[in-house]
């Protein structure tokens, strides 16, 4: 499993946090103090993953000074003898690089920016809307799977409820094989609860599919759904149910509960929810 890199796709607009993604790329949206795509860093890493390609876009430079050192901040801390604090802007030993997507051209077409830094290697995509926390890591549950079968593989969670606001996998009788995937199919029609969350493993394959499917693609957005499509009409791509615990913080109200989450776990924050539940909701926070 050596070489293989991690891609994130981080040039959407963040429509849905604005007025504060102005200015702010919603990776950068902290999670307690740790902005999301850290935690996608940490997965990757955590998962053997040290080679990291950002798509990003315009408007998006603060992503690409994350990563960068901070050697004023550093001499600071240097100086005032502060080991705790330079660890906290300490660069991160992922190897990043960033490659932009020039105009909003759909996922598809992300992925295609990202292709020539792959050397033709397997990868692990991760949507940064979707964090995990838990042990193993998403990333090794993929490519644990992707190491036993060869194929493209999908991470998903259980949803008994609603599911037609997803991506679905029709799943195949050994609990691996995806035989079939439907976006946000009706309620009543789904062919399982089992909803595709925001990483995928894809072969090299994959994106000569992916590359295909662009040469005929007639205007708009343009998304990966082709090359899925065929790649499962070949046997060739699997699913893997997450363990551990999902943030979805595509939308205000699942960052909200993200941020609630993390509070909850962290010690010196957990107080002030117990606090404001008493207090203000006028329940109990057990």
């Amino acid at each position: 499993m050596g070489g293989m890199k991690g891609v994130i796709i981080a040039a959407g607009y963040g429509t849905r946090f604005l007025p504060v993604t102005k200015t702010v790329p919603k990776e950068l949206l902290p999670v307690g103090t740790k902005p999301s795509i850290a935690f996608i860093v940490d997965e990757f890493l955590a998962s053997g993953i040290d080679e990291i390609i950002v798509v990003s876009s315009r408007r998006k430079k603060a992503l690409e000074d994350y990563f960068d050192r901070e050697i004023e901040l550093e001499e600071v801390f240097r100086r005032e003898g502060k080991a705790d604090r330079l660890a906290l802007i300490e660069p991160s030993r992922a190897k990043v690089s960033f490659v932009r997507q020039t105009e909003m051209r759909g996922t598809g077409h992300a992925l295609l920016q990202a292709r020539p830094l792959l050397g033709g290697e397997p990868c692990v995509v991760a949507y940064p809307d979707d964090l995990h926390i838990g042990s193993p890591p998403l990333a090794l549950q993929l490519v644990e799977l992707h190491a036993r079968t060869g194929k493209s593989v999908l991470a998903t969670v259980l949803d008994p409820g609603d599911v037609s606001r997803y991506g679905v996998v029709g799943p195949g009788p050994d609990g691996v094989s995806v035989l079939s995937f439907v976006e946000k199919p009706p309620k009543g029609t789904e062919p399982s609860h089992e909803v595709s969350v925001g990483r995928y493993l894809y072969t090299p394959e994959f994106f000569d599919l992916i590359e295909e499917g662009w040469g005929r693609h007639s205007g708009g957005e343009y998304f990966h759904t082709y090359a899925l499509d065929r790649l499962i009409a070949a046997g060739k791509v699997a699913f893997v149910r997450a363990s551990g615990t999902r943030l979805d913080t595509g939308d205000p109200a699942g960052y909200l509960e993200a941020v609630l989450i993390d509070a909850a776990a962290n010690p010196a924050l957990r107080p002030v929810l117990e606090r404001f539940a008493r207090e203000r909701l006028g329940g109990s926070s057990s």
